[in-house]
């Protein structure tokens, strides 16, 4: 069973991932777990791959949804992307991207920020 707080984070990885779409990127894969963490989306762009960390929040209370991706969390995101190009013989430039999501009080619509090459190894 699916608890509200997967619900919630699915729906906002749908929600990068149409965004990215939009902005040019090809979906790849989701949610690809490894021993070190999970990679929640893959992407490409023209010719880089793009491993996606996907970060929601209801509010900006405790912080952005950016901060949250702590230094242990962005080592786990670099193993999981290089075991990941190990595994599938990847030899393609790639980049760590964070897309940040939270619910805007004053609209509808949520707030989204991209951040290409936010993880850097």
């Amino acid at each position: 069973m699916t608890s509200p707080t997967q619900k919630a984070g699915y729906k906002a990885e749908d929600e990068a991932e149409s965004y990215l779409i939009s902005h040019g990127l090809t979906a790849l894969e989701r949610n690809v777990h490894f021993k070190t963490g999970e990679l929640d989306l893959i992407m490409q762009d023209r010719d880089t791959l793009v491993f996606v960390e996907v970060r929601y929040r209801k509010n900006k209370r405790f912080g952005s949804p950016a901060e949250t991706v702590t230094r242990s969390k962005q080592e786990k995101l670099i193993r999981s992307a290089l075991l990941y190009c190990q595994k599938n013989n990847i030899t393609s430039p790639w980049r760590i991207d964070v897309v940040a999501i939270n619910d805007n009080p004053n609209s509808v619509a949520r707030e989204i920020s991209w951040i290409p090459s936010a993880v850097t190894a």
